[in-house]
């Protein structure tokens, strides 16, 4: 596999995140890096500098020559015939579609590519650094904003009503369709303070607009918020951030408004409710009487959550901190995106 200029280009990638990408310091950062970042930033403002240091250094960690050659090797990179893949991408946080790309580009297939306006910018510069890695496939990776006819499957994210309308339109064609998804944690109240901080990571990188991101916690009757608010005070900045201010004033009008009760710290509001999907700047919680009632709950939800993070509660649970720190065969709605597109 080391001989495969596909791969070869993105290790070269990551070695190129890691290198030109190594602090806050925009003056540390490759030109062309620091200039595509002030665009991306300048289109969405959720992208802020930090958000897209975060994701840019976490490829940049994950594209090391070790991590991509062990996922690799449970595959068979050899195909018949290359085939020309649909990506139709969401633009909810940096560089959401990178890894559906990703498996495009080293299965050996073609990509025909519609970018979310939402992020429009960074999937275009690493499509630029991997046709400079390698010149001889430059034609591997095209974007487009036109009504596409010619095109052998489709990967397709985007919101509930949206995932409608593809599973109709694409019905004929081998599909992947993403629906919304949410990730919740499981509280046990053992939890340490540091576990109840890591939690903030999950809830807060990205402003909780990521699948990934946890928007409702369980906890058990009794369970004292304090801990959790005074684990997550260090996040407290946040508010400062107008966006994330707006969302979460407006949220906390409407629910006073409502006369719905809710605990708050000043940049977090936690409500009572069934959904999975909580506005910016709220966390849901719903309390739980058992272990064994909650794992049914959390069956019964299984197509509307993507991570569930736990201490010692679920077998294929993620730890305190890390969901925004996926791996490369970490796959979306746990579809296995790289055999989909090497069985065309």
């Amino acid at each position: 596999m080391k001989e495969n200029k596909r791969i070869q280009a993105v290790l070269k990638l990551g070695s190129y995140l890691r290198t030109n990408f190594c602090s806050n310091d925009a003056e540390t950062v490759d030109a062309d890096l620091a200039h595509v970042m002030r665009k991306a930033e300048g289109s969405n403002s959720w992208f802020t500098a930090k958000e897209l240091t975060h994701s840019l250094e976490s490829w940049g960690e994950l594209l090391t020559e070790k991590k991509l050659l062990e996922w690799l090797a449970a595959y068979d990179l050899s195909i018949a015939d290359s085939k020309k893949i649909l990506l139709i991408l969401a633009g909810n946080i940096p560089l959401v579609g990178f890894h559906d790309l990703l498996v495009c580009y080293l299965s050996g297939h073609n990509t025909l590519v519609k970018l979310s306006s939402s992020d429009a910018h960074l999937l275009p510069f690493m499509v630029n650094k991997l046709n400079e890695f390698n010149p001889e496939d430059q034609n591997a990776v095209e974007f487009t904003d036109e009504l596409v006819k010619e095109y052998d499957a489709v990967i397709a994210t985007g919101s509930d009503n949206s995932a409608r309308y593809f599973e109709h339109y694409f019905s004929k064609k081998p599909n992947i369709i993403r629906k919304n998804r949410n990730s919740v944690a499981v509280i046990s109240g053992d939890e340490t303070a540091e576990e109840l901080h890591a939690l903030g990571e999950d809830v807060f990188r990205y402003f909780g607009l990521g699948c990934r991101s946890v928007s409702k916690v369980y906890v058990p009757k009794g369970y004292d918020f304090d801990l959790l608010f005074k684990a997550v005070f260090p996040y407290s900045d946040l508010i400062n951030f107008e966006k994330y201010s707006n969302n979460y004033d407006y949220n906390k009008a409407v629910y006073l408004m409502s006369e719905f009760k809710i605990l708050d710290n000043g940049f977090l509001i936690l409500k009572e409710d069934s959904s999975m999907s909580s506005p910016i700047g709220s966390l849901f919680y719903e309390f739980y009487d058992s272990k064994e009632q909650l794992l049914q709950e959390l069956n019964s939800r299984k197509e509307e959550i993507q991570c569930v993070v736990a201490k010692d509660f679920l077998a294929s649970e993620i730890d305190f901190g890390q969901t925004q720190k996926p791996g490369l065969s970490d796959y979306a709605d746990d579809i296995d995106t790289l055999k989909f597109v090497l069985s065309l």
